[in-house]
């Protein structure tokens, strides 16, 4: 089903195709104007193909991952509907700006990106420890409380970033790259900053629960 859903475009195209120009912008700059261009069979077919593969791909490495074995079936429907959802508006962009209709891309961007976060973090929380989802650093797969706590502060982050970037997608349109950008730079970095305070706290726990001076408990007897 995601598949079929994800090849949509090419039959819509194929629907619109004597409406469509020569050539259609496929590629728009930090600043939202089209600054790449290809012909229209290439911009029909060649994106859901792309996106099919990459699909594919990533459903077959999640699926080979024995830590997904019993994994939270909610988080694995996030992974099996990106693409789809992907193939469906990135295409449905071009289409629309191809046919004259002014949208702009990087609003549209930033607020899909927005909404994105925000679905990937409520669930995040419930995301069972593997090496294909979720935040995949050594501290938390090598610590399951560390993987659960990461998790937790993800969730949360993510979806109060989530909402600010797509309240954000109304801003004037030459900064929304920018804004894009540096979020998501952010909401990477610090559930991997946590997750190493929160390593680094567990080894000073754990260094303080035994006794490090050699003094032997046995000699108080």
């Amino acid at each position: 089903m995601t598949s079929i859903v994800i090849l949509l475009p090419i039959i819509v195209g194929l629907i619109l195709w004597n409406d469509l120009p020569q050539q259609i912008a496929t590629h728009w700059g930090a600043d939202g104007k089209a600054d790449g261009f290809s012909s229209r069979a290439v911009a029909v077919f060649i994106p859901p193909l792309m996106i099919l593969g990459v699909h594919w791909l990533c459903v077959l490495i999640t699926c080979a991952d024995p830590g997904n074995k019993g994994q939270n079936e909610k988080v694995l429907g996030i992974v099996l509907w990106i693409s789809p959802i992907l193939s469906v508006i990135m295409n449905g962009l071009v289409y629309v700006n191809a046919l004259g209709i002014a949208v702009s891309v990087s609003m549209v961007t930033l607020i899909f990106t927005g909404i994105l976060f925000v679905v990937i973090g409520n669930y995040l929380p419930k995301c069972k420890r593997n090496y294909t989802i979720g935040i995949k650093v050594s501290w938390t797969l090598e610590n399951e409380e560390n993987w659960n706590k990461t998790h937790r502060f993800a969730g949360k982050v993510w979806v109060a970033g989530g909402l600010a970037l797509t309240a954000a997608g109304f801003l004037p349109e030459g900064i929304l790259m920018i804004v894009l950008f540096a979020a998501l730079g952010l909401l990477v970095a610090a559930p991997v900053l946590y997750s190493f305070l929160y390593h680094k706290k567990q080894v000073r726990e754990g260094y303080d629960a035994c006794d490090c001076t050699g003094h032997d408990d046995r000699d108080d007897l």
